[in-house]
């Protein structure tokens, strides 16, 4: 019944509001042109947004059979990989930045679908830069060149994503790839998990370090940063169920059993922490969890998206338990910060297609990463990076 009218939704114009909120979301994004290979200006670029996207896009196409979506992912990927396979745009292999990685699911994605040498020309490069891309010397890869010694929670989702995949598909049997993706995410917990004597503590996760102790920021403790942002968060949280989802495909092997016993033990310690941060009363998550409720913080959309996607799809893969007796349901608590989403964030536009609001543009470790500079940033209408959040939680969602 649910996959019949989707299909049927999928296929109205967007005028025509779907009672899917995932394909409205969907078909939002594309009527706007939006996470098709382009800036806003029209320029072909590699974001780590459309890879977003082009995910959400992907279980559509998969759950729908609906061409459109395909063939937007096909036409946003040629303007930014050329016949031989080359990544053009604004790509700079040079620059060593997780980031672009994120648009290299896709690549793999339509090579699988479609068998065109080039898709995999075009993830040989992306895999070949992890080869030579830097790390700390306890072996975490630098966020990008411009931030030595650097990790950061959002790169755990840029790069772990592809190289688990790539990996999956190309080499099952490379013990020192799955043990290196094992290694970046069990670095980034360690060096960013609140201790429980912290101040505000919510033994989440702070959103990079330093492991040279040079950035203006970086604490004696382990050179993390000061805050736990959400959106950093919300990254590393997908990611966990994502690499999982990967790990889900291949048969039962020693060779990444370490791997799937890392993420689960760590989604079951962090997915309950999740829970219990969010607001008591409207259910969804501070901008800076670490500072809920002070004069300037804000409930924030793309990370309260992040949240319901992973926790509802980690209970539905079995990932954890859904024990109302152990702190309160995930599901629940997913489900109350959906309805708030929709409430309060998903607005009806004069033509028909959804709008998006309460999406921070940006947050960096460029900076002093304190709580002022988060404030500082705009909230953005139509931000990418929340809308494409919001189509995987309305999958998720649509499926309880």
């Amino acid at each position: 019944m649910y996959l019949t009218f989707l299909v049927l939704s999928s296929l109205t114009l967007v005028s025509a509001r779907p009672s899917s909120n995932a394909v409205w979301a969907a078909d939002s994004a594309i009527a706007r042109g939006q996470g098709n290979g382009l800036t806003s200006s029209g320029t072909p670029t590699v974001s780590y947004e459309h890879g977003e996207l082009q995910t959400g896009l992907r279980r559509l196409y998969d759950l729908t059979g609906n061409q459109t979506y395909f063939n937007y992912i096909v036409e946003g990927v040629g303007k930014i990989v050329d016949n031989n396979g080359n990544v053009g745009g604004d790509y700079s292999f040079d620059a060593f930045s997780l980031d672009p990685i994120r648009t290299g699911p896709t690549f793999l994605y339509l090579y699988n679908q479609t068998g065109s040498a080039k898709y995999k020309t075009a993830a040989d490069t992306f895999r070949r830069q992890l080869d030579e891309h830097p790390r700390t010397t306890q072996g975490q890869f630098w966020h990008k060149l411009r931030y030595p010694n650097q990790g950061w929670l959002d790169g755990i989702y840029m790069g772990e994503l592809f190289y688990a995949q790539y990996t999956a598909m190309f080499e099952p049997t490379n013990q020192t790839a799955w043990d290196d993706i094992t290694s970046q995410f069990k670095l980034m917990l360690n060096n960013t998990l609140q201790n429980a004597t912290a101040p505000n503590t919510t033994g989440l996760l702070y959103h990079g370090y330093d492991f040279s102790h040079v950035a203006s920021w970086a604490s004696a403790d382990r050179g993390h940063s000061p805050e736990v942002w959400d959106r950093a968060m919300g990254w590393y949280a997908m990611a966990l169920v994502d690499v999982l989802d990967i790990l889900s495909t291949l048969p039962s092997s020693t060779l990444t059993t370490e791997l799937r016993t890392t993420l689960l033990s760590f989604i079951r310690i962090l997915f309950p922490r999740i829970r219990d941060a969010a607001s008591p009363t409207s259910g969804v998550w501070w901008l800076v969890m670490t500072q809920p409720g002070r004069t300037g913080n804000y409930f924030e959309s793309s990370a309260t998206a992040m949240f319901v996607y992973a926790l509802l799809r980690s209970v539905r893969m079995g990932y954890v338990a859904d024990d109302p007796d152990e702190g309160g349901s995930l599901t629940e608590a997913a489900k109350k910060a959906y309805e708030y989403i929709v409430k309060n964030w998903v607005v009806e536009n004069a033509d028909g297609t959804m709008g998006w609001e309460g999406t921070v543009v940006v947050g960096t470790l460029d900076t002093t990463g304190d709580f002022d500079y988060y404030l500082s940033e705009p909230v953005n209408l139509n931000d990418l990076k929340g809308l494409a959040a919001f189509v995987l939680a309305s999958l998720e969602y649509e499926m309880l």
